[in-house]
């Protein structure tokens, strides 16, 4: 592993524990956890392998999973990927840093149609990392295939700052929204989802 991610350093005590209850609690409160992997389903072909990076406890990747496709999930924090493992049996989780991931080396050598990073990832990374994460999980994605990106643009990330990134990791943007649900993208928006391609 290398830099520790801001989400392992820069949040309290507990905080997985909480995010996992939190999301248990949600699940079963019947909420719509769906949205970012309806999107990513729309995407690509049916029984497509989706890479769910940043996967946390394992939620999208599980609605993609039940959706037909063959999905793998990495995450740098083993408390996730256990309750990952637990509530949603199918996909395979991964324990691994997204700034260093080979995931041929983990026995998964088949790449992947998309890859998508939700639930804020990018602002969990570790500082400076961004440019690494999104070249080493495009290098696992197929040659006309999928980086989709989501995250608050207001905190430790600025969107200057990933269009910087992105352009360092040789990926281009092909749309923007300001939401998960593609709702406009304006200057005034204060959550980004990009699609990327190779360039």
């Amino acid at each position: 592993m290398g830099r520790p991610t801001r989400w392992l350093t820069g949040t309290k005590p507990g905080h997985s524990e909480w995010y996992i209850a939190r999301f248990r609690t949600m699940a079963a409160d019947g909420a719509d956890l769906g949205g970012e992997a309806r999107l990513i389903d729309a995407m690509v072909p049916p029984a497509s392998r989706v890479l769910d990076a940043g996967c946390g406890p394992g939620r999208l990747g599980a609605v993609l999973h039940e959706r037909g496709h063959t999905v793998v999930g990495v995450d740098a924090d083993a408390q996730l990927i256990a309750a990952a493992e637990h509530d949603h049996p199918g996909p395979r989780w991964i324990v691994a840093d997204l700034a260093e991931l080979d995931l041929a080396a983990l026995g998964e050598p088949d790449p992947f149609a998309a890859a998508v990073l939700a639930g804020n990832v990018m602002v969990f990374l570790a500082a400076g990392t961004e440019t690494d994460v999104l070249r080493s999980v495009a290098d696992h994605v197929i040659a006309d295939g999928l980086v989709v990106t989501g995250f608050h643009v207001h905190r430790e990330l600025p969107l200057g700052r990933f269009d910087e990134a992105v352009a360092a990791a040789g990926l281009r943007i092909e749309h923007r929204f300001a939401t998960w649900d593609l709702r406009a993208w304006h200057d005034g928006a204060d959550f980004a989802v990009t699609v990327l391609r190779h360039h």
